[in-house]
């Protein structure tokens, strides 16, 4: 017995003295291995007790539980020591300097001017909707009075998924006034903004997905006046108060009679261009109403659609649209 119990301090003694002289938690970890893990030295004394006499086991027992105790409450400070040391920086600091402030994200140019062409259509009494970038012939086409020749359709100008029924990636988001049309009764008023894809070689203009927001107003009585008045009010929100509107005769599948709009202010004028085409519309086709299930005889409508990224384009003095999907910081903090 007595010379069992005399391991017990010194071995003890020994513990403290090198958890004190540990420089990194790694050496603490060693250490506390060494003394107190499954093959450590006072684990090793723990495990003898059992050769004592049962008379002097309990005071035995109490001895070891007190010294692992205590090397267990060193262990503690000394990691708690070292912490703090390793959390320091290396260098002196001068902690009257100001704090170092997070950089903060910004909303990208294409969401700011989205969310300005919703904010000028709410004031007009629009709601926004929405509906699949997955489409099929129906949706896109077909219910949209678009000829089965007719060029969009082809695998040239439109991406199609290998999927029976045939889907493809939606080339505009009229898709999703059909969608609104066959769900709602009139009058209907919603603009559509959204991503579109389209078979385009990337270049300064053109890229392969992009966004648009279209709109759409059913109603009775509503003439071409009604789309010239709320076209004119959308663009000088967005433009500013001096920008001009001119309408162009055009043709669309699914508008009769169509146009193209253009419109120009200074900032047209220093691209070296009077005029810019911006957007196309026109009344909605008996046609299409009829495929939707409204009665051309009772209700007339306008539609119109636009791309966002030729907006924040012309908004921002920006010459190639590819910068809009390049994730170039320097591009992007500059909004």
């Amino acid at each position: 017995m007595a010379e069992f119990v005399e391991q017990i301090e010194p071995l003890k003694q020994a513990a403290l003295s090198a958890i004190g002289e540990a420089d990194s938690l790694r050496a603490l970890d060693r250490l506390r291995s060494e003394y107190l893990g499954p093959k450590g030295k006072l684990t090793a004394l723990l495990k003898q007790l059992g050769r004592l006499d049962k008379a002097q086991r309990p005071e035995a027992g109490r001895r070891i539980n007190q010294a692992k105790q205590a090397l267990q409450e060193a262990f503690a400070r000394r990691k708690e020591e070292l912490e703090l040391k390793e959390s320091l920086p290396k260098e002196p600091i001068d902690f009257t300097l100001p704090g170092r402030r997070r950089p903060l994200g910004r909303f990208h140019p294409l969401t700011l001017v989205t969310e300005d062409i919703v904010r000028s259509f709410r004031k007009l009494g629009f709601a926004v909707a929405d509906g699949p970038e997955i489409e099929d012939d129906y949706h896109c086409f077909d219910a949209l009075n678009t000829p089965a020749d007719h060029p969009a359709r082809d695998t040239q100008d439109t991406f199609y998924v290998e999927t029976e029924p045939r889907l493809l990636l939606r080339t505009h988001t009229s898709s999703v006034q059909i969608r609104v049309m066959k769900r709602q009764a009139p009058p209907v008023r919603v603009i559509v903004p959204g991503r579109v894809y389209r078979r385009d070689n990337p270049d300064a203009t053109h890229n392969p997905t992009f966004h648009q927001v279209e709109g759409l107003y059913v109603d009775r009585g509503v003439t071409v006046g009604d789309l010239k008045g709320t076209v004119e009010a959308v663009f000088r929100d967005l433009m500013g108060p001096a920008t001009r509107i001119r309408f162009r005769p055009h043709y669309f599948s699914y508008t009769e009679p169509s146009f193209e709009i253009d419109f120009s202010n200074s900032v047209t004028r220093r691209m070296g261009r009077e005029w810019l085409e911006i957007a196309g519309c026109g009344m909605v086709h008996p046609q299409v109403f009829e495929n939707v299930g409204y009665d051309p005889e009772e209700w007339t409508g306008w539609a119109f659609g636009f791309g966002i990224e030729r907006i924040a384009m012309i908004r921002y003095g920006i010459s190639d649209i590819r910068l809009f999907y390049q994730n170039d910081l320097r591009f992007l903090n500059q909004f």
